[in-house]
C-alpha cells in the first residue's frame, strides 16, 4: 500500500491537479446515455450555520427588536431571533470581537474588535453586511458605549482617552476627552485603560468614565471638564447606574461592590464584599475573586436587583462559576456548568432613565447559553429552543439524509418529546425577534450525529432549520466503570470507550446500527412501546488475520474462518441467547473490550437494543477498530469489517454467518504476493492496550503527524511488524441485487466489498424464504471473486439501471417489533426481496456499477463486467468523502477532496460538472464529518460546536434568499417615560443634550487623520434604501444621503478635500506652537 505522509497531505491542500483529468471510455461497448444533469444545475454556496458559537467573547441584546448577538474570538458574529431565525456573519480580519452594541430598533449593530477596528453592520437585509469600518492606528480600543437613540459612539482606549464616532458617517469627531484632563492635574500616575463609559440616565451631558486603576470621573461634556472624581484603592472592572442618575455601583478586583453618590466626593456610601467572610472583630472581610461585571436594575414595586458575576471566596476550590442575584435581603448564587463570558439583564424598557423592571438574565458561558427567569421563585431557567447542544459531547461522526420518508420526523419527535427535562420556566423564550423565511423548497431532512460519550442524536434539518428530535444513549447496554464525566473537553480523547465510530441507518425500515471505538457493533430496532429486556443479546466474534495460523495457537480456539459452502453451519462464538462477556477458552485470552450489562435493561420508546456484537481479544491481541459497516433490512444482515477481515451477522437469527480474513475473500485469485506473518507467542490481555482513537473515514490514511492525535491510525503493538500489503482493510460494503458473475442472466442478492487497496469483491447471498423458514434456515454466503480494481481505497458504490437511474438497495418497511396492547405481535409486511425495476429484464438490458475510490471513479457494465467509463478525479490530492446523490434533474457523484475542492460528476458518463476550490482541509474534524446528501445538500462540522450546511444545487441557491429568515422587523419604539408635571415644572427630569452641536465638525473641528482610517463597507446602498422605508428610518435615510454623496465625489474632489484638511491641520498646529 502506498504510504502517505503529512507533507504530501499539506502539498495536496495547496496544489490543484496540473493536468485536467480526462474521462476514458472503454472501447468494448458504445453506451449512449442522455444525461439530464448539466453544469448549470450546480452552484456552491453556504446556507446556514447551526450550533453554539465557538469560543464566544461578547454579547448584546436589542430590547425592542428582541434580537441577541454573540461575537467570538475568531471574529464570527451570530445573531439569534425567535427559534428558527438565526444568522452567521464573519469579520474578514478574524480578530476577536471584544464588544457589541446595538443601535436599538434601528436594524444596525456596532462591533469592536481586538485589532482596534469598529464596524457598523446593516441588519435590515437577510444576510447582514458591513456598512462602515474604522481602524484605529495609534490607540487600542478597550470599551465602547452607544447611548440609546444617539448617533454618537464613545470609544475608550488603553491610553485612557475617549474618542467619539458619528455612527452615520463613521467619522471621528474632533472632540476628545484626554486622560490627563479627566484626572486631577496633581496626579502624575496614569489611570490605566478605560474600562467603562456611560452617560448619566437623567443627564446626557454628564459622562461617567471608569479607569482600571480605580478612578472614576464624571465628565461634563458641555464645559469639557471633570465635574467630580471618585477614587478607590482597588481596580475597577465595571460600573452600573441607578436609573435616577443619583447613584452608581462599581465592581472591583478584590470582590467588593462600592456604591457612590454622584454628588458625594471622597468615600463610597457603601462597600460590601458579598461573598467575603465577615470577621468578628470588625476588620475588613477577606478579599475575594474579582467581580467582573455588575448590573443595577430597579423595579417600580419592589427592591432593586444587583446582579454580578465572579466575586467568590478564594477558598471555594473546585466550585463552579457563579452568577449572584441580590434582591432585597435575599442573595441567590446560581452555579453554572462553564466559565461565564458575559451576562445581560433583560428589562421591560429600553430607556435608561425609567424603572428597569428586569425579567430575565441572559448568561453567555464558554460552551452554553443560559437564560434565567427573574420573575419566578427559585429563578428557573428557560428551555433553550436553539440547537446549541451539538457539542454536549464531542461529535465523532455525522450522517445526513435528505428527502426522508414523511412519517419519520413525526415518529422521532414523538418518542423524543418524552425525554425532555422538567422544571423549566413556563414563560415564552424572551429572544423572539425576526420572522421565518417564506421558502417553498421544503422536504424532510435528518442529520444524525454520533458522539464521544456514545450518544446518537437525531436532528430535524428541514427548511434550513435545526431541531433535536431524539437522543439515544448507546452506553446504557454496557457496564460503566467510570463515575466522573469530563464536561470541559470538546475533543475526543483516548478515554472515551463508548465513542461512536460509524453509523448505518435505513430510514425506511428505521433499523439503526452503530459501531463503537471499542470494536463493538449494536443493532437497534425502532419501537413506539416501552419494553424491559431481561437479557441483552450478545454475539462475540474473533477476527484474526494470521495467514499461516488458520489453527489458532489457543488450545480452545476455533479456526479463524471458513469458506461457507451451502449447508455449512453458521460460525458463532456461543449460544445466541447467552449473555456472556467472555468465551469459554481455557487460556482466558478471549475477552471483549467492554462488558455488556447482565441486569435487565429498561428501554423507553424509540431505539431499542436488538443485538450487541463484540470483537474479542485474541491471543493477547486487542481487536482492530471497525472500519466499515452496513445493514440491510430485507436480508436481515449486518456486515462489518476492519484491517483483519469481514464478518456478516444475521440479526434475525442472532448468528455469525461469515467470518473471513480479507485475503480469503480473494481465494486463489489474490493479486498481491503477501508474506505470511511470523508465528508469535500468546500474550496476556493485560500486556497490551487497545487504541480508541478515531480513524479517518478512509482507510488509505495519510500518516498524519502528532498535530492532531485524535485522528492517528489505530495501532496495536503488532501492527508495525506486519507487511503492509497483508493488512488490506475493508473500507466499504454495499448490498444490492445484481448480476453476481460475468454473463449471469438473473439478478441475485449480493454484497459488494470494497478494500483499502481499491479492490471490489463480490459475495453472493443465498437467503431462506421469508416467513418461518427465515427464522430457521441459515443464510449462505459465497465469495465469487473480484469485480473491479481502482487506485486508492474504495469510498462509495452504487447501482444504476439501464437508463442511468439510481437503484436504491432493497428494504423492508418499518413494523412495530414489540407486542401491541391487544396482545398480538405485528408481523412485518415484507416487500419483495428486490425493489429493482430490472428484475424481469433479460440479459441484453444491463445494470451499471458505480465505484469511486480516493483517486478515481469507474462505471462497470453488468453482467459483462466491462469498464465503460473511467475518470481520474484527482492526481495531486485524494478524496475524503464521495456520495452518489439524487438531484432533481438526475444522479451525480459528489466528491470532497483534501485540497479543498468540491467536485460533481455526471452518471454514468463521469463528466465533470462542478469543481470549486471551497475549503482547505485545515482540520481533520472536517474530514471526519463532511457528508453529501440528495438534492444538492452537504454539511460538515466547522468547529467543535457548529455545523455548517452548504448547497451545491443551483435551484437551492436561487431560493435561498426566500428561505432565510429576517432579523429586522418594523416595531414602534416604546414611548419615553412621562416626566410628570412637577418634574417638568421645577426640573429634575431627564436632561437632553444637543450632541451634534458639541461633537459636530463646526464646534469640535476635525479629528487627526492619522488616528483612525475610515473603510467603506460592502453593505450596499440597496439594503439601506429598504431600511429607509421602515418605521424608524431617520438614521437610515441620513446614511443613504451620505453614501450617495460620497459616491458622487470624484478623485479630484477627494484630493482637494485631503489637501485642505492637511492645510487646516498644519495651521492649527502652527498656532499651538506659537
Amino acid at each position: 500500500m502506498k504510504k502517505f505522509n503529512i507533507r504530501k497531505v499539506l502539498d495536496g491542500l495547496k496544489e490543484v491537479s496540473s493536468s485536467t483529468p480526462s474521462v476514458q471510455v472503454g472501447p468494448q461497448e458504445n453506451h449512449l446515455f442522455h444525461e439530464t444533469l448539466q453544469s448549470d444545475h450546480f452552484q456552491l454556496c453556504k446556507t446556514v450555520r447551526h450550533g453554539f458559537p465557538y469560543q464566544p467573547s461578547s454579547m448584546a441584546f436589542d430590547p425592542v427588536q428582541k434580537i441577541l448577538a454573540i461575537g467570538t474570538q475568531s471574529g464570527a458574529l451570530r445573531l439569534f431571533g425567535r427559534p428558527g431565525v438565526e444568522c452567521y456573519c464573519q469579520h474578514e480580519s478574524g480578530s476577536a470581537v471584544i464588544q457589541l452594541q446595538f443601535l436599538i430598533n434601528e436594524g444596525a449593530l456596532v462591533s469592536a474588535l481586538a485589532d482596534d477596528s469598529v464596524h457598523l453592520w446593516n441588519l435590515r437585509q437577510k444576510r447582514p453586511a458591513i456598512l462602515h469600518s474604522l481602524k484605529f492606528n495609534r490607540e487600542r480600543i478597550t470599551f465602547c458605549h452607544l447611548p440609546f437613540q444617539s448617533k454618537w459612539l464613545y470609544i475608550g482606549t488603553e491610553r485612557g482617552n475617549v474618542h467619539i464616532v458619528n455612527v452615520e458617517s463613521f467619522m471621528l469627531s474632533g472632540y476628545v476627552i484626554m486622560w490627563n484632563k479627566a484626572i486631577e492635574l496633581s496626579s502624575k500616575a496614569h489611570p490605566g485603560p478605560v474600562v467603562h463609559i456611560s452617560d448619566n440616565p437623567m443627564d446626557e451631558g454628564k459622562l461617567i468614565i471608569g479607569f482600571e486603576s480605580g478612578i472614576v470621573v464624571l465628565w461634563d461634556l458641555k464645559s469639557k471638564k471633570a465635574e467630580y472624581r471618585y477614587a478607590h484603592d482597588e481596580a475597577i472592572h465595571s460600573v452600573a447606574w441607578h436609573h435616577e442618575g443619583k447613584q452608581f455601583i462599581c465592581s472591583h478586583s478584590d470582590g467588593t461592590l462600592t456604591t457612590w453618590n454622584v454628588r458625594g466626593q471622597g468615600r463610597p456610601i457603601q462597600t460590601i464584599t458579598p461573598h467575603g467572610k465577615q470577621p468578628k472583630d470588625g476588620k475588613k472581610p477577606e478579599p475575594c475573586k474579582p467581580i467582573l461585571k455588575v448590573e443595577y436594575k430597579t423595579t417600580r414595586n419592589g427592591e432593586p436587583f444587583i446582579i454580578f458575576s465572579g466575586g467568590l471566596s478564594y477558598d471555594t476550590v473546585g466550585r463552579r462559576p457563579c452568577l449572584t442575584v441580590m434582591h432585597g435581603k435575599s442573595t441567590a448564587v446560581l452555579e453554572m456548568d462553564y466559565p461565564i463570558v458575559d451576562f445581560l439583564t433583560l428589562c421591560e424598557t429600553p430607556y435608561p432613565n425609567d424603572f428597569q423592571e428586569p425579567y430575565a438574565v441572559v448568561v453567555l458561558l464558554e460552551k452554553d447559553l443560559v437564560v434565567i427567569d427573574l420573575a419566578q421563585n427559585g429563578y428557573p431557567i428557560f428551555e433553550n429552543p436553539y440547537p446549541l447542544t451539538i457539542h454536549e459531547s464531542p461529535v465523532t461522526c455525522c450522517e445526513y439524509f435528505a428527502d426522508c420518508p414523511v412519517d419519520l420526523i413525526p415518529a422521532l419527535y414523538s418518542v423524543g418529546s418524552r425525554q425532555k427535562r422538567q422544571g423549566y420556566s413556563k414563560k415564552e423564550w424572551p429572544v423572539s425577534g425576526g420572522n421565518w423565511g417564506q421558502g417553498t423548497l421544503s422536504y424532510p431532512e435528518i442529520i444524525i450525529t454520533g458522539h464521544a460519550d456514545g450518544t446518537v442524536k437525531f436532528w430535524d434539518a428541514s427548511a434550513i432549520m435545526l431541531q433535536v428530535l431524539y437522543k439515544l444513549k448507546t452506553a446504557k447496554v454496557f457496564d460503566r466503570n467510570r463515575s466522573k464525566e469530563d464536561k470541559g473537553s470538546t475533543e475526543v480523547s483516548d478515554e472515551d470507550p463508548f465513542a461512536i465510530q460509524i453509523m448505518a441507518w435505513c430510514p425506511e425500515s428505521r433499523m439503526l446500527c452503530v459501531a463503537g471505538v471499542s470494536a463493538n457493533v449494536i443493532v437497534y430496532r425502532f419501537s413506539k412501546l416501552e419494553v424491559t429486556t431481561e437479557v441483552v443479546q450478545l454475539l462475540e466474534v474473533r477476527m484474526l488475520s494470521e495467514l499461516n495460523e488458520t489453527d489458532s495457537p489457543d488450545g480452545g480456539g476455533e479456526p479463524t474462518s471458513a469458506h461457507h459452502t451451502p449447508g455449512a453451519s453458521p460460525h458463532t462464538s456461543g449460544p445466541p441467547s447467552q449473555p456472556s462477556t467472555s468465551s469459554n477458552n481455557s487460556d482466558g485470552g478471549n475477552m471483549p473490550c467492554l462488558k455488556v450489562r447482565s441486569t435487565p435493561l429498561k428501554q423507553s420508546a424509540g431505539y431499542q437494543v436488538d443485538l450487541v456484537i463484540q470483537l474479542v481479544w485474541v491471543s493477547g491481541e486487542p481487536p482492530q477498530q471497525i472500519s466499515s459497516l452496513a445493514l440491510n433490512s430485507t436480508y436481515g444482515l449486518v456486515v462489518f469489517g476492519n484491517s483483519n477481515g469481514v464478518a456478516v451477522v444475521d440479526y434475525i437469527q442472532k448468528t455469525v454467518v461469515l467470518n473471513l480474513g480479507t485475503v480469503e475473500l480473494y481465494g486463489s485469485n489474490d493479486p498481491y504476493q503477501r508474506q505470511p506473518r511470523s508465528p508469535r507467542k500468546s500474550r496476556q490481555p493485560s500486556g497490551a492496550k487497545m487504541s480508541r482513537k478515531l480513524s479517518l473515514p478512509t482507510e488509505l490514511k495519510p500518516d498524519l503527524d502528532h498535530r492532531d492525535n485524535s485522528f492517528s491510525r489505530s495501532r496495536s503493538s503488532s501492527v508495525t511488524s506486519i507487511d503492509k500489503e497483508s493488512r488490506e482493510a475493508i473500507s466499504l460494503f454495499y448490498f444490492c441485487e445484481t448480476f453476481a458473475r460475468k454473463g449471469d442472466s438473473t439478478l441475485t442478492p449480493c454484497l459488494y466489498v470494497g478494500t483499502s487497496l481499491g479492490t471490489v469483491l463480490v459475495l453472493v447471498l443465498t437467503l431462506p424464504p421469508a416467513g418461518e423458514q427465515r427464522q430457521l434456515q441459515p443464510v449462505i454466503i459465497s465469495p465469487v471473486g473480484m469485480l473491479v480494481r481502482l487506485k486508492g481505497s474504495v469510498l462509495r458504490m452504487a447501482l444504476l439501471d439501464s437508463s442511468g437511474s439510481l437503484l436504491p438497495p432493497s428494504f423492508d418497511p418499518w413494523f412495530e417489533p414489540n407486542v401491541t396492547t391487544d396482545g398480538e405481535e405485528k408481523v412485518p409486511k415484507r416487500r419483495p426481496v428486490s425493489v429493482s425495476p430490472s428484475t424481469s429484464q433479460d440479459l441484453s438490458e444491463s445494470q451499471y456499477a458505480v465505484v469511486c475510490s480516493e483517486k478515481q471513479a469507474k462505471v462497470v457494465s453488468l453482467p459483462s463486467q466491462t469498464c465503460i467509463y473511467k475518470h481520474n478525479i484527482t492526481e495531486t490530492s485524494f478524496i475524503l468523502r464521495a456520495d452518489v446523490v439524487q438531484m432533481t434533474q438526475g444522479v451525480c457523484l459528489a466528491c470532497f477532496c483534501a485540497n479543498g475542492h468540491i467536485k460533481t460528476l455526471s452518471l454514468p458518463g463521469l463528466r465533470p460538472l462542478l469543481d470549486v476550490n471551497y475549503l482547505p482541509l485545515t482540520d481533520m474534524r472536517i474530514a471526519r464529518t463532511f457528508c453529501f446528501t440528495n438534492l444538492g445538500q452537504a454539511m460538515y462540522l466547522c468547529s467543535p460546536t457548529e455545523i455548517q450546511r452548504i448547497t451545491y444545487s443551483q435551484e437551492t441557491c436561487e431560493n435561498l434568499q426566500e428561505m432565510l429568515g429576517e432579523l429586522f422587523t418594523p416595531v414602534e419604539t416604546p414611548e419615553a417615560p412621562n416626566r410628570g408635571f412637577f418634574k417638568g415644572l421645577f426640573g429634575g427630569g431627564a436632561q437632553s443634550l444637543d450632541r451634534e452641536e458639541l461633537f459636530g465638525e463646526i464646534a469640535a473641528g476635525k479629528a487627526s487623520r492619522s488616528l483612525a482610517q475610515h473603510i467603506p463597507g460592502t453593505g450596499g446602498i440597496e439594503g439601506m434604501k429598504g431600511a429607509a422605508s421602515g418605521v424608524v428610518g431617520d438614521l437610515a435615510r441620513a446614511r443613504i444621503a451620505l453614501d450617495e454623496r460620497g459616491q458622487k465625489l470624484g478623485e479630484l474632489d477627494e484630493r482637494t478635500v485631503a489637501m485642505m484638511t492637511s492645510a487646516d491641520s498644519f495651521s492649527k498646529h502652527a498656532h499651538e506652537v506659537r
